[in-house]
């Protein structure tokens, strides 16, 4: 259940009306916002205009956490406002490299650009938000770490994950961001992500779910090194 019972939802009425929907009178009860005793619930709480929930995105100019260069943070709104604003902000990051051939220009960006959109909004779908910890996002010279919290669902094996199965752990959350079309809701974020990356990019610990894109060599390829420093990283 939410701690505030005072909140408002003006951004989402924005984001529906964006698509061609209006939220009626009873938006609250039907997209489940509301404890059977009528009260609001932590999603409610979440896309309230205003709460204490908020995303960083950070820049480090070391391949380790000690030399932060930019700290953003995305967030005290909408969790849909928040999630765009980190779209943005990555979309920003994710410079595009040019190399010159003789019969073409070939451009490369940092990371896979579907796979990234589908990382980012599955991070903040899926997070465990019980840990009240929301996911981060965290830009090094050589790879972008996106973390969330919570373990896969008891339920969901490591195989049945990667072939798309999906389990929403946060079914509320899903159903409105398929309905402002965030989402799909069809499984098809994970096959995307391992099309670009592999399993590798994923791991895996009893609190944390963390995701690697090594920057993309200017021929579209990932580096080696890039990828065996990957496995390396533990949660922090």
């Amino acid at each position: 259940m939410s701690n505030r019972q005072d909140l408002s939802f003006e951004q989402l009425r924005i984001y529906y009306d964006e698509r061609g929907k209006r939220l009626n009178d009873n938006f609250k009860r039907t997209l489940e916002l509301l404890t059977d005793d009528g009260k609001y619930n932590y999603v409610a709480y979440l896309l309230t205009d205003e709460n204490g929930n908020s995303i960083k995105v950070a820049k480090y100019s070391s391949l380790d956490r000690c030399n932060l260069i930019e700290n953003n943070e995305y967030g005290y709104c909408s969790l849909i406002k928040a999630t765009k604003s980190v779209l943005s902000k990555l979309d920003i990051e994710n410079k595009v490299a040019a190399t010159i051939t003789p019969m073409e220009r070939i451009e490369t960006p940092l990371w896979n650009k579907v796979a990234l959109r589908e990382a980012v909004i599955n991070a903040i779908v899926h997070n465990d938000y019980s840990f009240e910890v929301p996911p981060k996002f965290e830009i090094f010279p050589d790879r972008l770490e996106i973390t969330s919290a919570g373990r896969l669902p008891e339920s969901l094996t490591r195989e049945e994950f990667f072939n798309g199965i999906s389990i929403p752990r946060n079914k509320e959350l899903m159903r409105i961001y398929r309905d402002v079309e965030l989402v799909e809701s069809l499984g098809s974020g994970i096959p995307r992500i391992l099309q670009a990356y592999g399993e590798d990019c994923f791991k895996f610990t009893d609190n944390f779910i963390r995701i690697t894109f090594p920057i993309s060599e200017q021929d579209g390829t990932q580096s080696a090194p890039s990828r065996s420093l990957m496995l390396k990283t533990s949660i922090s």
